[in-house]
């Protein structure tokens, strides 16, 4: 039977639309605003598996980068050649969509990232990517819901509600800002007549939530009728479906403001892959996703921050199983209209063993956290001093990163 967590009434309804992944979304008030003004969205990926920095923007001009990676390292030769950006970075051939956005000055990479977390357990990692917290196991709440209450007074405050999709609401948007839960899967494979009576059940308690979720059920069985299928449950085509519902709402003028999405499979131990396998398709699902974002929003895409992120990289090495294990340094992905793009913002360590990690991993030389403060004050004015607090604690020393967006 589907899961519906409800944790508080909500004065807006949302609903979900995904095919194997958790989406969640908080609601911003729909205020009253002059014409043009801006009306900011935000929308996080959360890359759960640890995303191999190194193949998905490779340094192909570090020369020690293609003996580190070996046969899956990325040439700007060949049948499948990446995407040059800046003479020293290429693109990996898998994400035409957003060196389309790169180009058009509407995305930027952050390389050599990373958060706090310097040991390799994804289960830790994943914690503190989410939590905001300087460790693991500190808190049960999550930045970006913390975020979203601690946004100025004014036309920007949330209501109290938001939406969680899966088996249980993800760290990143748990908190002291409500969530409705909700796990649609079961209930999308459910028979006509089983679907057709929890819709009554809910049209009789919450009219507005029962045509939620019938969409959101339509939407799931789409999906389904795709077949979809790929690496680790998380398919390529799913990634863009979830996008596409994620859009459709955040587009509407009392719809999410922010958004929060996690994609599974980025654990590439074994036959990763180069231009082309394995994390090629998991890469082309997020392409596929940055394009359904930027389509579905349409005119709201120009005030839209996209940002994609994961709890660590991979190892500089591959390993004997034509993958690569777990690591430190990996990139973000930013792109949407608001942001400041055509750059690769790295101060790059360099590949020699000597300069990695460990003797083994990218050195990490950005933090994660300085990239989401710096969206978060630029897209929703929040002070350094309350990001420093309130949402990442016990980082008051670390400056957003300035000039991201705009």
């Amino acid at each position: 039977m589907t899961q519906c967590r409800e944790m508080t009434s909500l004065s807006r309804r949302a609903l979900l639309v995904t095919g194997g992944a958790m989406f969640a979304w908080a609601y911003l008030p729909r205020p009253a605003r002059a014409a043009g003004a801006r009306d900011p969205r935000l929308v996080v990926i959360v890359l759960r598996g640890g995303l191999d920095g190194l193949a998905a923007v490779a340094p192909i001009g570090d020369p020690n980068y293609a003996g580190l990676h070996g046969p899956i390292a990325l040439s700007l030769s060949g049948e499948h050649p990446a995407i040059p950006l800046d003479g020293f970075f290429a693109l990996h051939p898998a994400m035409p969509t957003f060196a389309r956005l790169y180009r058009e000055g509407r995305a930027t990479i952050v390389h050599a990232a990373a958060t706090s977390y310097r040991q390799r357990s994804h289960f830790d990692g994943q914690d503190v990517l989410e939590s905001g917290q300087p460790g693991p196991g500190l808190t049960q709440s999550g930045w970006l819901n913390r975020a979203i209450g601690a946004m100025p007074r004014g036309d920007r405050v949330p209501v109290k509600g938001g939406l969680a999709v899966g088996p249980s609401t993800a760290l990143i948007m748990r908190g002291a800002v409500p969530v409705l839960g909700w796990a649609p899967q079961v209930l999308a494979t459910a028979s006509d007549d089983l679907a057709a009576r929890v819709m009554d059940l809910y049209a009789q308690r919450d009219p507005v939530l029962k045509a939620a979720l019938a969409k959101g059920l339509e939407t799931d069985k789409m999906a389904s009728r795709e077949g979809m299928a790929g690496n680790a449950g998380q398919p390529r085509g799913g990634m863009r479906l979830v996008a596409e519902g994620a859009a459709k709402l955040m587009a509407a003028d009392d719809g999410p403001r922010i958004a929060a999405l996690a994609f599974d499979g980025w654990d590439t131990h074994a036959n990763e892959g180069g231009a082309t396998g394995r994390l090629a398709q998991l890469l082309g699902g997020l392409d596929g996703a940055f394009d359904a974002l930027q389509t579905g929003l349409g005119e709201r895409w120009k005030d839209t921050s996209v940002v994609a992120i994961t709890e660590f990289g991979r190892t500089a090495r591959i390993n004997g199983t034509s993958g690569t294990d777990h690591g430190t340094g990996t990139v973000a992905f930013l792109a949407g209209g608001a942001v400041k793009g055509g750059r690769i913002i790295a101060d790059w360590p360099g590949l020699r063993e000597e300069q990695l990690y460990e003797r083994r991993d990218l050195k990490p030389t950005t933090d994660l956290r300085a990239v989401l403060k710096g969206v978060l004050a630029e897209q929703f004015d929040i002070s350094a001093a309350v990001l420093g607090d309130a949402v990442f604690p016990q980082t008051a020393a670390l400056k957003p990163m300035p000039g991201l967006l705009g």
